[in-house]
């Protein structure tokens, strides 16, 4: 993963919309970026469903929640709109920003994978699980940014 007190790589990708999405457009913000392998698996929906149970945890604490991964913006869309994702879902198709972020895995697929943001752009926080199978739970994950 992205080393900890490291500038986080600029990226431009497009929304579930076709919008395109740049990091800079948060400058200023907390940002919460998620890397997840797939829209629509069991574990993944279940990741992405608890972020979206959590979103006032987040909100609260002055964090955009962005999730990523290589599905198309119309996948993103539909997963989002089937699972009343409140965030942003960009479509990194060619994984360049998950190689940018160190968070491919071996099979060429996104890591489970988070990293947390500063206002300006600094990486506090870098996670992710080795195995696609699994997530962190959300009580860690809230404990670690609150100790950042």
């Amino acid at each position: 993963m992205i080393q900890e007190g490291r500038q986080a790589p600029q990226f431009t990708l497009p929304d579930g919309k076709g919008n395109q999405v740049s990091l800079s457009d948060f400058k200023g913000k907390k940002v919460l970026l998620i890397f997840y392998p797939g829209d629509d698996t069991p574990v993944c929906t279940a990741q992405l469903c608890d972020y979206r149970n959590n979103v006032t945890e987040f909100t609260r604490r002055g964090i955009t929640v962005i999730g990523i991964s290589a599905d198309s913006p119309d996948s993103h869309q539909r997963f989002a709109e089937k699972h009343e994702l409140p965030f942003l879902l960009l479509s990194d198709v060619s994984r360049s920003t998950a190689r940018d972020y160190d968070a491919l895995g071996f099979l060429g697929m996104s890591q489970r994978a988070y990293v947390l943001l500063d206002e300006e752009g600094t990486v506090l926080l870098s996670y992710s699980d080795f195995l696609p199978i699994t997530y962190q739970p959300m009580k860690d994950l809230l404990a670690r940014i609150d100790a950042a």
